[in-house]
């Protein structure tokens, strides 16, 4: 039986629209905190309520107002992980503009692709931020309607008296989300407020959490993640500590300070805590009122999960989730460990999960195939490119988007259990053919990540003559290990571990540190892949 938070929670997750969700969010606790900056210095450190940010919001949304934002208007912003991102962002959704949030690490290819496609008629931007002038750039890209809104003095202010009625239509698109274009242009992902609180819900009510909780904003607050996490607050009325720059051990005291007890991002964040843990004597907690990783984003090998539970002593719960979908499966506290540790954990209550062979038929549970979503967290499809003078149109869905029953084709794979919980096994890209034969590069790397001398790890396929592809392990190794691997070592390894003799890797390359994004701190397997076939 759900209790009365709980029940609250399921009620304000049917809000039809964000600024609906925030205002009765509000009514029902105005003096609770929602965020909290942290600083280098306790001091400076900020806090806002849930009543500030309703209030707040709605004079920053008459200021834009009067600058000509209205209805539909398509508004960029770049900006960093702080309150005032989280000001604007709401302001424009109380009045319905269209918000198009570029992550603030993107330079002039991503952003004036983001500008060009998405029409935007105003951009944000945070001025001169960590050594980089964003206005300097967006000048020079041309950008239209340029404000810069660093600090809250810096955010257009109004009276709210001016504004039209709140939107009532939470199912129109008023989201364009931009994919990472790691192998090509950047992809706008099409999202409504209907499609964002669903993600935002499956996260919240899976993690069974409570107004005592406080959480963590690491990752940057124009990811999908941002609003992701936004509603998960909203739903259960507790804090979340934002963080404009993460980095470790520098943060931890912002943690311990505010007394986080819900952390993490993705599986790079998880193996961050723990190489902080590992430098504390036995019994010491890095955060000492952490109870609960959680994250998704990126694979998880299964000893990254019993790390953590073993040294931090802390629960972890591993989620699926894409710019398109951003949350899919989350893992739940009360599951068992083998659960956790092998899987991405349930899905929600309308979320659909099919698994398919290469025709698209449906295959039976535990049978591996490509990962098929259909709810009301997928997102409506992608901007179509904008060609010549005609206008993108965002409505429109690319084609191949979703097969022919409205299920979205991810280009993951992986098989469903008969419990329910999915399992993820690599993406089609990230298949390695040997000589006709399928490899997956999540097997092999979830068994070297069991390596004592292994801190992360990368398999790809680089181009053969004689097999198609080979199998190529990239390692990043442990710090403090004394020698450095082999080739003749690892595969004598992964032979002991069980692994068959033609996936065994023919190649290895030691790197001091796997690229990465700069969002979830994803592994860039392109890149990898660039080098290691030139060099």
């Amino acid at each position: 039986m759900r209790t009365s938070e709980n029940e609250t929670a399921y009620e304000l997750g049917a809000s039809r629209t964000l600024w609906e969700l925030i205002e009765r969010r509000a009514a029902l606790t105005p003096d609770a905190p929602v965020l909290i900056q942290a600083a280098p210095d306790a001091a400076d450190d900020r806090t806002l309520t849930f009543g500030e940010l309703r209030d707040r919001s709605e004079r920053v949304a008459a200021g834009l107002y009067g600058m000509g934002v209205r209805p539909g208007t398509v508004v960029a912003w770049q900006l960093p992980t702080r309150i005032e991102t989280a000001l604007l962002s709401f302001a424009l959704a109380r009045i319905g503009a269209v918000q198009s949030p570029v992550i603030p690490f993107y330079r002039d290819r991503e952003v004036g692709f983001a500008l060009r496609e998405s029409k935007a008629e105003f951009f944000a931007v945070p001025g001169v931020w960590r050594g980089f002038d964003h206005a300097e750039m967006a000048e020079r890209l041309g950008a239209r309607g340029i404000f810069e809104a660093y600090a809250y003095d810096d955010l257009p202010d109004g009276d709210p008296s001016v504004l039209p009625a709140p939107p009532s239509d939470g199912t129109s698109v008023r989201w364009i989300y931009w994919t990472s274009g790691t192998t090509s242009d950047p992809k706008g992902v099409l999202h409504t407020d209907r499609s964002l609180i669903a993600g935002g819900s499956c996260l919240a009510h899976a993690l069974h959490l409570s107004a005592d909780d406080v959480g963590s904003m690491a990752f940057p607050f124009a990811h999908i993640a941002g609003p992701d996490y936004t509603v998960m607050l909203l739903l259960y009325g507790f804090p979340a500590v934002m963080f404009e720059q993460f980095a470790l051990p520098d943060a931890l005291a912002g943690y311990r300070r505010h007394g986080v007890t819900v952390a993490g991002g993705s599986t790079a964040f998880y193996s961050m805590f723990l190489a902080e843990q590992r430098k504390l004597a036995p019994g010491e907690k890095v955060i000492p009122t952490l109870r609960l990783l959680a994250g998704g984003g990126a694979p998880k090998p299964p000893e990254i999960y019993h790390a953590v539970v073993r040294e931090m002593g802390c629960q972890l719960t591993h989620g699926y989730g894409m710019t398109e979908v951003p949350m899919i499966t989350m893992g739940a506290p009360d599951d068992t460990a083998e659960n956790l540790a092998t899987t991405e954990g349930l899905p929600p209550e309308g979320m659909e999960i099919r698994v398919t062979d290469a025709e698209g038929k449906e295959v039976p549970a535990g049978v591996d195939g490509e990962v098929r979503l259909r709810g009301e967290a997928v997102c409506q499809g992608y901007l179509t490119r904008s060609t010549g003078g005609s206008p993108p149109d965002p409505h429109k869905q690319s084609a191949g988007v979703f097969d022919a029953d409205g299920f979205l084709i991810t280009g993951d794979l992986g098989h469903v259990r008969t419990t329910g919980h999915l399992v993820l096994t690599g993406r089609a890209k990230d298949i390695i053919i040997r000589k006709g034969e399928n490899i997956s590069a999540k097997e092999i790397e979830d068994l070297l990540h069991r390596h004592p001398a292994v801190g992360d790890t990368a398999v790809i396929g680089l181009p053969d003559p004689e097999r198609g592809e080979r199998v190529c392990a990239v390692i990043e190794q442990r710090p403090g290990a004394h020698d450095a691997l082999t080739l003749k070592a690892v595969t004598a390894y992964l032979r002991g571990e069980g692994l068959s003799t033609h996936k065994l890797p023919e190649q290895l390359e030691l790197v001091e540190a796997l690229p990465r994004n700069e969002t979830l701190r994803k592994v860039l397997k392109y890149k990898l892949r660039e080098r290691f076939t030139q060099g």
